[in-house]
């Protein structure tokens, strides 16, 4: 069951930053936030009062939608009670579990970490089985085939390279899972073109409905107090991230865009591919692409947000195919979205592509696994937008882990390519899966080197490290200093190689 859900977290891109309630709460409020040391001490948990917050969440009473999940999807004892009460107003008796699950993703954003995620799934799952005694599976078998739903609602209707699952891969993928025994095939089937005609629809605040691109919400980070701002598609939550105001600024200059391919490499269409200049910051794991000079204290318009580009898991190249203008450098994002980027100098262009992947390399969170029916077919793996927590040095043994990985993979594929026609869809899911693994591997040597560098330097600093790195290329001098030079350790947490400018 746990290779379901940890495919389902694609988007582990939430971190717990949620809204909080101006009500007060009293000791209940503590009981709530996670109070493990009080319960472990010993006292007694309020059912009362698990009672009376549950019925406040579901009636919204001095609380946002934002604010349920957070209570639901905590580790402890009240948490738990809070959620089994709140549970306890919805009724899904005689729904089918699609239904159900409809109606449930519906009362709030399921917000958060990917354990808080799957721990309120669970509560529905209980619920589900509780109001459907006569249903044909057990809790753990219900919570298997809900986070089953989640991954195949994604396959069908999200952005995935090669054929969407088909409903004999859904049945097969799910085969053994009801407690050792097969769920039914006519129920599975059911499922499946209930899922296939009607798509999954997540809660969403009225606010970023309204908004082209998001909704804004400036909270409070309770792990650092740092000013939030979340942005979704307004659509799905679960690709969602927060965005911090205050991060680090690693870059900032001039660069002249071209859309070069759409999401999942789909070439741009021919009128939306012409050059526009701004000015880009780089700042977190965002390229900011402004219309006006960078101003540290300026507030983000919907513009800026609406050009932005997420550097997460993306790799920044020399554009060596492309002749038409000088200093151009080719930027492929997590969602295989392609930007060329002019710079005004070869060393700017030099320098951009260096921090670009650095910063790639030191805070993408590691990537998931590739979702259900994956054995079955090729899917990409999903790379959450989240900022990593491990340090430098693990990071820089996952990256390596992850290189070896995906390069025995390369190998294995290359040992058996399909004895087929070029044009059949066989061979075209070949090819499709050995570039995809071909550019991984490229990927990973690079953040790999560029963390190594970094080792070997022996600072944070991003000149030193760059000018090292350009030396060491036999460019002494070649680098001027760039006007944001902050100390890396001040942003988040850390990794590439030198050749990495060509690739």
């Amino acid at each position: 069951m746990g290779s379901f859900f940890v495919c389902f977290c694609s988007d582990a891109s939430l971190t717990d930053v949620l809204c909080d309630s101006d009500s007060e709460l009293g000791s209940v409020d503590t009981l709530e936030r996670g109070s493990t040391d009080t319960l472990a001490n010993g006292c007694r948990v309020d059912t009362d009062a698990a009672k009376r917050l549950a019925k406040r969440l579901f009636y919204l009473e001095g609380f946002k939608r934002c604010d349920v999940a957070r209570h639901l999807g905590k580790n402890n004892e009240f948490s738990q009670l809070v959620a089994s009460e709140y549970l306890s107003f919805f009724d899904f008796t005689g729904l089918s579990l699609d239904r159900a699950l409809r109606n449930f993703l519906k009362a709030f954003p399921l917000m958060g970490e990917t354990q808080e995620r799957e721990r309120v799934l669970v509560h529905f799952s209980k619920r589900f089985c509780h109001c459907n005694p006569e249903a044909l599976t057990s809790e753990d078998g219900a919570h298997t085939l809900t986070c089953a739903l989640m991954l195949l609602n994604t396959d069908l209707h999200g952005h995935n390279i090669g054929k969407k699952m088909s409903c004999q891969q859904f049945i097969s993928n799910l085969d053994g899972l009801n407690d050792g025994k097969d769920f039914p095939k006519e129920s599975l089937k059911v499922l499946y073109n209930s899922i296939k005609n009607e798509k999954l629809e997540w809660a969403i605040e009225e606010e970023e409905l309204r908004k082209s691109l998001s909704e804004l919400v400036d909270e409070q980070c309770e792990a650092g107090g740092k000013r939030v701002v979340r942005v979704t598609d307004g659509s799905n939550p679960f690709i969602a991230i927060p965005l911090l105001l205050n991060a680090v600024t690693y870059k900032h200059g001039v660069l002249t865009r071209k859309s070069h391919a759409d999401m999942d490499g789909k070439r741009t269409p021919r009128g939306r591919r012409g050059w526009k200049k701004f000015y880009a910051v780089l700042k977190g794991m965002i390229l900011y692409l402004q219309k006006d000079e960078y101003k540290p204290d300026k507030d983000l318009s919907e513009v800026d947000l609406k050009n932005a580009v997420r550097v997460h898991h993306a790799l920044a190249t020399r554009a060596c195919d492309y002749s038409k203008k000088q200093n151009v450098l080719k930027l492929k994002t997590s969602d295989w979205r392609v930007f060329l980027l002019q710079a005004p100098s070869e060393e700017e262009m030099m320098s951009w592509i260096f921090r670009i992947n650095l910063v790639a390399a030191l805070f993408s969170a590691p990537a998931f696994p590739a979702a259900i029916g994956s054995m079955k077919k090729f899917c990409r793996p999903l790379l959450p937008s989240s900022t990593t927590r491990l340090n430098q040095e693990e990071q820089l043994k996952s990256h390596e882990n992850k290189l070896k990985q995906v390069s025995l993979e390369l190998e294995e594929h290359k040992r058996s390519p399909p004895d087929l026609t070029p044009k059949s869809k066989e061979s075209e899911e070949y090819r499709i899966k050995e570039h995809y693994l071909t550019y991984e591997k490229c990927r990973y040597e690079t953040y790999i080197s560029l963390l190594q560098a970094k080792f070997r330097t022996g600072s944070d600093d991003l000149d030193k490290i760059e000018a090292s790195l350009f030396s060491g290329e036999g460019k002494e001098g070649y680098l001027r200093k760039t006007q944001s030079s902050p100390s890396i350790s001040q942003g988040q947490g850390v990794n590439g190689r030198a050749a990495f400018f060509d690739l």
